[in-house]
């Protein structure tokens, strides 16, 4: 992970240090920019423990002397031992043309709507347009707006595993908003739904802020595979989307479009309000998607059990969607008790399935189906289901080929009734292993095709706290767990469900959780 300070050091500029990029975006104005006549510097500073620092200094010497970049060195660098700095750029700071400046002011105001979606303020942009203007290069001005507080609150959700890029186009949602508002973060929209009418470019990004939100919504617009739309919960969990007071949909969330990213919100469904219950949490018919970080529980507890069926997560292809990615998610108490029909995770296509926990799941917590293809399966959670896991194909859409190309690895699969069960039409080059299968009552493992799992551990998790019917159950490791350091890397995600590194020094852990 990389941490940045941005420093102006140049006493001839406003006799200023600042240690905070805001600070220096917001202080640092026109005054400063009017003499700036010495050496723009440009460093980054590596050391321990991957610590990057970008530092900038407006000096003759920033590293010599009192009052110069030294100290800020050695104060940012605390624990990083050897680190060093090593000089990006130098650039003479002369008075710029009228011409250099209009095009740097412009190329600033550029990267703030883009970064941040909003105008720079005056000193800022006075500032940092004489400043490139000068020959500072405008990776400097990206680096400190990627340092603020304020670029670090909108693109990185606390506690998120996943971080979102800037987007051209920015749409702010609140429960404080109005619908009839202009949907700018100073004039927020008040509804998903009005924020589903705008987000209509690749793109995109909808900054929605924790309160609770009436679900029930559709979004039918696409990104591209390098401008995705992204809906995205400013505070993780923070979000909440709940029935509304009369239901007409059947689903918290219906997305139909491709390269769209879900990310960060709750959906709960636990109580409903009369019309249609749902039965569905967030469902994608598009391709390319992305679901992380959502917590979807109380979906459809108190449905009729029927073959319609329904899923907290579903990832469709009847509309022809391929590739989504389902990510450190946590799924729980979904469907009525015994119900074979309302899934957990639900996967007709081609995507993988990584970090998520997924408990106490009426029929399958990880379910493959319909044309379920090349899906790799790692790191997850599974318990106090009907099922584990159902690997298979059957009642095809498209294709009847069958679940082939299946990676299964290092998940946990513990006190189902089954536990990971191929069903259906299913390939020969499905893969099983360094999952820990323990405790499902009617078998552990029933594969086909004589496709043997590998390296399975056999033991009891030994989570912290665990429960079938705790309320929120700790599914963390202890350190006496055997699931540490069993697993594999291959198709391994970086993190664990808490944004932890994955250690490839002591060994990838088995489950959602690294210890």
């Amino acid at each position: 992970m990389k941490q940045r300070l941005n420093i102006a050091s140049d006493t001839r500029i406003n006799a200023l240090l600042c240690s905070s990029a805001a600070v220096l975006l917001a202080a640092c104005g026109a005054a400063g920019a009017a003499s700036a006549q010495t050496t723009a510097h440009v460093y980054t500073m590596t050391g321990a423990a991957s610590k990057d620092f970008a530092l900038t200094g407006y000096d003759t010497n920033p590293l010599a002397g009192a009052g110069s970049l030294n100290g800020a060195i050695a104060s940012a660098a605390a624990g990083a031992a050897g680190a060093q700095p090593r000089l990006l750029a130098s650039v003479a700071t002369a008075n710029p043309s009228s011409s250099a400046v209009t095009t740097a002011t412009t190329e600033v105001t550029q990267l703030y709507q883009s970064l941040l979606g909003r105008a720079p303020d005056a000193a800022g942009l006075a500032y940092w347009s004489q400043a490139v203007a000068s020959g500072v290069p405008l990776s400097a001005v990206e680096a400190a707006i990627r340092s603020s507080a304020e670029y670090i609150s909108l693109h990185n959700t606390a506690g998120s595993t996943v971080t979102v890029p800037a987007t051209p186009y920015n749409y702010y949602v609140s429960p404080t908003g109005s619908d009839t508002a202009a949907g700018t973060k100073a004039a927020p929209f008040k509804t998903l739904a009005r924020a589903a009418k705008a987000a209509t470019r690749a793109g995109t990004t909808v900054w929605v802020a924790p309160g609770t939100y009436a679900g029930g919504i559709k979004t039918t617009y696409s990104g591209t595979s390098s401008a995705r739309i992204y809906w995205v919960s400013t505070t993780k969990w923070g979000a909440k989307v709940v029935p509304p007071a009369s239901s007409t949909n059947n689903n918290a969330w219906d997305n139909r479009g491709n390269y769209v990213s879900i990310i960060g919100f709750d959906v709960d469904g636990t109580n409903s309000g009369s019309g249609t219950k749902w039965t569905h949490g967030i469902y994608t018919g598009g391709s390319y998607g992305m679901i992380a970080d959502n917590h979807i529980h109380n979906v459809a507890k108190s449905v009729a059990c029927t073959s319609a069926g329904g899923s907290a997560i579903g990832v469709d292809s009847y509309y022809h969607g391929v590739m989504t990615d389902v990510i450190g998610n946590v799924v729980n108490d979904i469907g009525p008790a015994g119900c074979t029909y309302v899934q957990g995770i639900y996967f007709s296509t081609s995507g993988t399935i990584k970090n998520n926990l997924v408990y106490r799941v009426g029929a399958v917590a990880i379910h493959l189906w319909h044309d379920a293809t090349n899906v790799i399966i790692t790191n997850n959670t599974a318990a106090a289901s009907n099922f584990g896991m159902v690997i298979g194909g059957g009642d095809f859409y498209h294709t009847s080929a069958g679940a082939n190309n299946i990676f299964v690895a290092n998940n946990i699969v513990y006190d189902n009734k089954y536990g990971i069960s191929e069903q259906g039409v299913t390939g020969k080059q499905n893969v099983y292993k360094n999952n820990l299968i323990y405790k499902n009552t009617t078998y552990n493992t029933s594969l086909r095709n004589g496709l043997v799992a590998t390296a399975t551990v056999g033991s009891d998790p030994l989570f912290k706290g665990y429960s079938r019917t705790a309320a929120a159950p700790d599914f963390h490791l202890t350190t006496s767990s055997p699931a540490i350091g069993r697993g594999t890397a291959t198709n391994a995600y970086p993190t664990d469900l808490d944004g932890k590194a994955r250690n490839a020094t002591t060994g990838y852990d088995i489950g959602a959780y690294q210890h």
